[in-house]
Formats: structure tokens, sequence, C-alpha cells
């Protein structure tokens, strides 16, 4: 009787022995009540759980050992796991969208506003002020405004060729109305073009328009499209999906603790850290050119004041023409003395009227419009929010993991740390791809960078290139940016062959040029234009490197 108790003791221990190595000390199979109610909550059919835990020698991702999942219901759980991380990384992209849509709204709304009140004060003021010098002329003026708007708007029109065109067609239609007793043939009318710039039919209006002009527009409308870029740039990003190592391993961070039946503990949070350090470690490389966009940005608002600034010029074009037809008036008798002088005696027109008498002109009194302050308000507004989301990209791992992964408070001995509830030992890895070789929990290749992921780099540094360009007051077309030793002035330095074609001398506004970012477009025409004006993936590249080899190989000129 004695031997048989001492092997049933010795039997027992050895059970107990057993049970404690698969976390159950107390020998007992214990019941899987609450994994049932997380699973049957995810929307799965309980028909999977089985009632008590069983041996999990068929489990793929979580540790091996005594188990509440079978292998479908790990895979299940696998799939959600990835798709409840995909979620939470739209939803946070999406609140980024959604501000950066909407500084882009308003400050694009404000400068449009600004144009369209020049457009209607030149509307309102100058029949009454000029006559038919304006009456006659109204097309002429409102193909300026509609370039001004599609330059604006990004299209690839050359603001300063622009500007000429207009002076020049302008000049044509004014001295023939001032002079309906004469013949004036086409040739006539070249010779006076070409005196143009000695004769300064319009005096100074001209020359302070192009230059408050071009980089008043060039800074509003690259502030723009930085804002519309850095939205484009994170909706592609966020599209971008998780390799199946990131799955593996988000499964193992959330459900497994769930599976070897520790429900109630919760990831370690350098444990979650780690795990999506290693599934967003390309989107972390997008940290140094996104901080460098958003601070060329913050810079270029420093162009938005004062009197040659955006807010002040573009609401002021139709002073510059007022001043423009004012001294042709006044100076009307000198400026014919002058072209006949140059160009020769034109025939007198014997179907022509007589000489028109010289009017008084009444006085065009333009009252300055003070700054509202909305666009300072709006500006500032803009600042604050683009120095919060610099670091979106280094952050997010741990805006996920504190928001949506429901971490433990502490490091302690109570998180699960994939593979027990205890403490979690390893060092948390540091940002971006190459940091992520020795990541203990994601499995990653940092010799294959996602192409999706850095072609978005590529656009936000030509962007960011662009605003540097635009703050020097350089209009760098957008295909162009790249090339940092560009020529100064307009457009500086960009061949045509790489820019696209120039909108030539002699366009009219039927012309409609390809723009490249979108302010102030619906959401559906932004992207359809977006999607056909940005470089695709291949030609990005080798546009790229066409660009910087022609930078090297260009002369300098001093």
């Amino acid at each position: 009787m004695a031997r048989r108790a001492a092997g049933c003791w010795l039997l027992c221990a050895a059970a107990a022995l057993a049970a404690c190595a698969r976390g159950d000390p107390a020998g007992r199979s214990r019941s899987c009540g609450e994994v049932r109610q997380t699973y049957g909550a995810k929307g799965f059919s309980l028909s999977d759980v089985p009632q008590a835990e069983i041996s999990g020698e068929h489990l793929r991702i979580c540790p091996q050992g005594y188990t509440c999942c079978t292998s479908e219901m790990e895979e299940n759980l696998a799939n959600r796991s990835r798709a409840e991380l995909e979620t939470a990384l739209r939803d946070s992209t999406r609140a980024l969208q959604t501000m950066l849509a909407a500084q882009l709204r308003g400050i694009d709304d404000h400068f449009q506003s600004l144009l369209n009140d020049s457009e209607r004060v030149l509307q309102d003021a100058f029949p009454g002020a000029f006559g038919d010098l304006y009456t006659q002329n109204t097309r002429v003026f409102r193909d300026l405004y509609a370039e001004l708007r599609l330059y604006y708007r990004g299209a690839n029109l050359h603001l300063e060729e622009t500007l000429a065109e207009f002076w020049a067609r302008l000049l044509e239609r004014l001295f023939r109305q001032l002079h309906p007793q004469l013949q004036l043939p086409d040739e006539y009318l070249d010779c006076l073009g070409k005196q143009a710039d000695t004769l300064r039919p319009f005096g100074e209006a001209p020359r302070e328009l192009r230059l408050r002009a071009t980089r008043a527009f060039v800074a509003a409308r690259a502030f723009v499209q930085g804002l519309g870029v850095a939205g484009d740039v994170v909706r592609k990003v966020a599209q971008v999906p998780l390799g199946p190592e990131c799955s593996r391993a988000v499964m193992k961070l959330v459900y497994c603790a769930h599976c070897l039946g520790v429900p109630g503990a919760r990831p370690c949070p350098d444990y979650c850290r780690n795990v999506l350090k290693g599934c967003l470690a390309n989107q972390a490389d997008l940290d140094a050119e996104w901080r460098n966009l958003l601070d060329s940005m913050v810079l270029i608002t420093d162009k938005f004041w004062g009197p040659s600034g955006a807010e002040s010029v573009i609401g002021s074009v139709h002073t510059w023409l007022a001043e423009a037809i004012g001294t042709l008036q006044d100076n009307r008798d000198a400026l014919t003395a002058k072209v006949i002088q140059g160009c020769g005696n034109p025939r007198v027109n014997p179907q022509g009227s007589g000489p028109e008498e010289k009017r008084r002109r009444g006085k065009l009194a333009l009252q300055e419009k003070p700054p509202t302050g909305t666009l300072e308000k709006l500006v500032s507004e803009a600042k604050a929010q683009l120095r919060d989301v610099q670091d979106f990209w280094t952050s997010l791992p741990g805006t996920l993991c504190s928001e949506k992964m429901a971490v433990s408070s502490a490091s302690d001995d109570r998180c699960w740390n994939g593979l027990a509830k205890g403490r979690y030992l390893p060092e948390v890895m540091g940002d971006g791809l190459a940091n992520q070789i020795n990541n203990p929990e994601v499995e990653v290749d940092i010799t294959k960078p996602d192409m999706t992921i850095r072609q978005q780099i590529m656009q936000l540094k030509i962007m960011t290139n662009r605003l540097r360009g635009a703050h020097s007051g350089n209009d760098v077309d957008f295909q162009d940016a790249s090339d940092e030793g560009s020529g100064s002035g307009s457009g500086g330095g960009c061949l045509d062959d790489v820019c696209g074609r120039r909108v030539g001398r002699k366009s009219s506004s039927s012309h409609t040029p390809s723009t490249h970012a979108l302010p102030g477009l619906s959401e559906r025409e932004g992207q359809k234009a977006s999607a056909a004006s940005l470089p695709q993936p291949r030609a990005l590249l080798l546009l790229l490197l066409l660009t910087l080899v022609l930078a090297a190989a260009r002369p300098r000129w001093r």
C-alpha cells in the first residue's frame, strides 16, 4: 500500500510540474470564456473557439503552448489585427490630411478673393475714368486676370512673358484708339513695340507691376502648392500596405495574449514601439524631407507682408493698370512725336475720324484697402499647426501605441511582452529603415525600401526646392525645382525640353496650360489634374538624374 501511494505521489508531482511548465500551475484545463467574448465581439463564429485550452503545436505566430486559439482563429485574428492597424494608421493620417486641406482652402480662398476684388474694382471704376479706352478693351484686361489666375493655380506660364505680352497688346490697341485719323499697319505697330522699352509709354507701372507681381504670385502659389503636395504625400503614404512580417508581429502584439490565456495583459509600451517602428520604418524615412518642406513653408510666409508682399500686391493689380493708362493719356502728344521720329510719319486715314479732342480725364480715386487681418490670422494658425506636425512620421509609432493599442501604463511585470506576462527587456530601436537591422520583433529587410514612399520623399524634396527658389523670388518650373543651381530671374536656367513647353508670345487665354499643384480646385479635379501633372515614378527618377546632370554641366554666370 505504501509503495502504491508513493507511486501515485510521483505521478501527481510530475503532472503538476508539466502543468506548471505550460502555464497552468493548478494542473487544470482553464476555460476559454474571455477569449470567446473577444473573438465573438470581432464578428467571428464562436464555434471556432474551444471550450478549454488545447495543446498549441499548431500555432504559427503565437508562442506554442496551451492555447484557446485554433489555427483558423489565429489566422482570423492575424488578419483582423493587420486591418485594425491599417485603420488606425488611416485615421491618424486622415486627421493630418484634413488639417492641411483646411489650411489650403482658407489661404487659397483669401488669395483668390484678393484678385477677384481687384478685377471688380477695375470693372466698376475704369469705365467712368477712361471711357472707350477701357470699354473697347475689356477683353484685354479680362484676359490678363484670367492668366494671373491660371498662373496662381499652377499653370506652366512664364509670368514675366505674360505681363510683357499684355502691355504690348494694350499699347497697340490704345495707340490706335488715340490716333483714329492715322493709318497704323501692323509693321508700324511692330516698330512701336520695339521702341516701347525706350519710350516707356506707360511710365514706371509695367516695371513696378512686373517686379512686385512676380515675387508676390510666386510666393503665394508656392505656399498653397506646398500644402497641396504635403496633403497628397500623406494620402499616398497612408495607402501603403503593411508587409507580412509586420502582420505577424502585430498579431503577436495584440492577440497572442488572448490565445495563451492572459487576455487581461496589455502590451508593454516598449514592445509596442519596437513592433510599430519596424512596421512603419519606411514611413519614418519621410521625416527629414517632411521637416524641410514644413520649414520652407513657414519661411516663405515672410513674403506675404509689406508693400511688396503677396497680400498687398495681388489685391492691387488694378492700381498699376490705372496708373499706366493715365500716364499714356497725359503724355500722348510727346509719345506720338517720339514714335513718328523713330518709325516715320504714318499716312493719314481718309476714312478715319479727326484727332480725338484732348479731354481732361476724371481723376481715378482708388483707395487702398487696409489689410483685414484675415490672412495674418490664417497664416498664424497654419504656422502653428505645421510646427505641431513636424515630427508626425517619427512620432507615429508612439502615437498609435498610446492611442490605439491600449498598451500598459508602465513597463512592469504585468504587461504582455510577446511571450508571457512579464517585463520587456530589449531596447527600443531608432527611427527609420536603417535602424531596424536588429529589431527583435519585426524582420525588416533594410535593403528593400518601399518605392512608393521613396517617390513621395522625392516629391517632398522637389517641392522644398521650389519653395526655397520662391523665397528668393525665383519662379522655377515645378519639374525643374530639384535643380538648386538654376540661374537667376524668373524661371532662369530651366531648359524648355525639361520644363515643358512654355506659353509663347501672342498666346491667348483660350490656351489651357498644364498645371502642377492645384490650389482652389475641387477634390476630384485636384486628384485628376495632380495625377496628370506630377511626374510618374520612372519618369521622376529619370527627370531628377537629368536635371542633376544638366546642373553639373551648365556654366554658372556671375
